[in-house]
């Protein structure tokens, strides 16, 4: 069966998973990057160095938002999104946001783009050390699908 996701099944599925895809667009070109990130409810927050996607979302800020989660071909859960990108400067909103992202739970191992610093898991206790740009994507509009198919065959890996 597919059927659509509810406003809760989306904010559930956004929450627990840590890497999506952004959308942008620069110079008459879409740029689809993955990112890993941290969802607080109504925004996206993130933390990367400078290159195309910052460039890009800081010359046109409207951006798409995808994740999806999947089991098999026949099992997955999707979710589509769009906002606005937001880089932040302001020292306290930055720690803040820092905060969310060290809070979240990364699988283990992760790669060295989800870690915020060289103390990595650990954090210095003075954020403003954490090098970087820190940005949301204030979401606007949420749509989520999934085909569920209780009789696909399950794989032995």
């Amino acid at each position: 069966m597919v059927g659509n996701l509810t406003d809760i099944q989306i904010d559930e599925l956004l929450s627990r998973l840590v890497v999506g895809r952004i959308g942008c667009s620069i110079h008459d070109m879409i740029y689809v990057v993955p990112i890993s990130y941290v969802y607080n409810g109504n925004s996206i927050y993130a933390h990367t160095g400078e290159g195309l996607k910052i460039e890009a979302m800081r010359s046109n800020p409207n951006v798409c938002f995808e994740i999806d989660d999947h089991t098999d071909m026949a099992n997955w859960q999707s979710v589509i999104a769009w906002g606005k990108f937001e880089e932040i400067t302001d020292p306290a909103d930055r720690s803040a946001a820092i905060q969310l992202l060290l809070q979240r739970k990364l699988p283990v191992p992760s790669s060295s783009t989800t870690h915020l610093g060289k103390e990595w898991p650990f954090s210095t206790e003075d954020l403003d050390k954490i090098e970087g740009i820190v940005f949301r994507i204030v979401l606007d509009t949420k749509t989520g699908k999934y085909e569920s198919y209780s009789n696909a065959p399950k794989l032995n890996g």
